[in-house]
């Protein structure tokens, strides 16, 4: 912030050490006077209505009234003794003084825009945030676009790992175990065909080794069935 604008800115807060008029003071102030004013007015003595003055410029140093935002620094004889508010507080009058009245509210300041250079040595203006050049922001774009891509590539490679690892797994066990290999063969056939209109496409050597003739015959016929045409079965 430069040195004009912060002087701007304290110079549109109110003043610290104002004198605060608040009507608990103007009421402490007029009680001891009009004490004293009646006293004269039946003695005759006009020392009454001085020493009601006084007394009532001594009642009128003592309360004092904060805002809700505000808090009064309270030193007495020369020694910080706290802070006193929001709201109405007594002080002993020439003895507790108030330097100072903290306002809590945030302030906010205009900032001019400055350009400088970040640790990468990119080029930025810089105000209130970091104002990113558009260039900068469309090589951020791609380079975050680029790291997905790379990552659903990565979890696809892995999952083609493990669908591996599965069929070598699977492998093992129909190794040895022609029955179960043709069950599973006879299933597969089954789910790609039960579909009306269904193409099924098995190479010649697994119907040969397999004895899945019969088992195809059956199912072009049923396929012949279920679409009602009445050509032979190829």
């Amino acid at each position: 912030m430069s040195d004009t604008s912060l002087m701007q800115t304290r110079s549109s807060l109110p003043a610290q050490n104002t004198p605060r008029v608040n009507i608990i003071s103007a009421l402490a102030f007029l009680t001891p006077l009009a004490l004293g004013l009646l006293a004269m007015l039946f003695t005759g003595n006009p020392i009454s209505i001085a020493v009601g003055a006084i007394l009532g410029v001594l009642a009128a140093q003592s309360p004092k009234i904060a805002r809700q935002w505000e808090r009064a620094v309270i030193l007495r004889l020369g020694r910080y003794i706290g802070l006193r508010g929001p709201g109405l507080f007594w002080i002993v009058p020439f003895v507790d003084t108030i330097p100072a009245w903290v306002d809590q509210r945030v302030i906010t300041t205009s900032f001019a825009a400055e350009e400088t250079l970040t640790s990468d040595t990119v080029p930025v203006n810089v105000d209130a945030v970091v104002i990113i050049p558009a260039a900068l922001q469309d090589a951020m774009s791609r380079e975050a676009q680029a790291a997905r891509e790379k990552q659903a590539r990565i979890i696809l490679g892995q999952a083609e790992v493990e669908i591996a690892h599965s069929f070598e797994k699977a492998a093992q066990s129909y190794q040895n175990n022609p029955t179960a290999l043709h069950l599973r063969a006879m299933n597969m056939l089954y789910e790609g065909l039960k579909e009306k209109g269904a193409l099924m496409l098995v190479p010649s050597s697994a119907v040969e080794s397999m004895g899945m003739g019969g088992l195809l015959g059956a199912a072009a016929l049923r396929q012949q069935t279920l679409t009602g045409s009445d050509e032979p079965p190829e």
